[in-house]
């Protein structure tokens, strides 16, 4: 009497589909654990912002912060520096802002500082800094809308031939 196991069509069957099965969670499981920390912009430290007390000049100010993230000049100048931290727990969501961070630095007629100010999220509302988009003329059509409408450099005709379905020949064009 053999004591080797026996194995049927039904338990390789069984077992095949359990390993598939094993690999397509562990495979979604994983997508979902990736959560994602960006943090953008200009992180200020205490020892660069002691170094441009009120009353420094303008030149000290860029030579120890930096040149700053954007400035406003209609009333009197200013220097911002902005911050963010945004943050999203899996790979497909959309971002959003946890912390937010704004250093304005202002200046007097005379180019010197008159004062500091630090604002967070709590301050006020939330800004994206890049949001510009150009509207272009025209309408905007998908690439199937592009196909069919004979759009996208004819590619509906090079590939069909001509309209009255006799393929061009190109010595006869003159």
């Amino acid at each position: 009497m053999s004591l080797k196991k026996r194995y049927f069509k039904s338990d390789i069957k069984f077992f095949s589909s359990a390993a598939i099965a094993i690999m397509i969670a562990s495979a979604g499981l994983t997508g979902c654990q990736t959560g994602t920390v960006l943090n953008g912009g200009y992180i200020v430290d205490e020892q660069s912002l002691n170094l441009v007390p009120e009353g420094s000049s303008r030149e000290q100010v860029l030579l120890s912060l930096g040149t700053p993230s954007t400035t406003a000049t209609f009333d009197t100048e200013v220097f911002y520096y902005i911050s963010q931290r945004r943050t999203r727990s899996v790979a497909f969501q959309k971002l959003k802002v946890v912390d937010q961070s704004v250093l304005a630095i202002y200046f007097d007629k005379d180019g010197v500082v008159a004062r500091r100010a630090n604002y967070t999220l709590q301050d006020g509302r939330v800004f994206d800094t890049i949001s510009r988009v150009t509207p272009t003329g025209g309408r905007e059509l998908t690439f199937l809308q592009q196909v069919l409408a004979g759009g996208a450099g004819g590619a509906a005709k090079s590939l069909f031939g001509t309209p009255s379905g006799n393929p061009q020949n190109p010595a006869s064009i003159r």
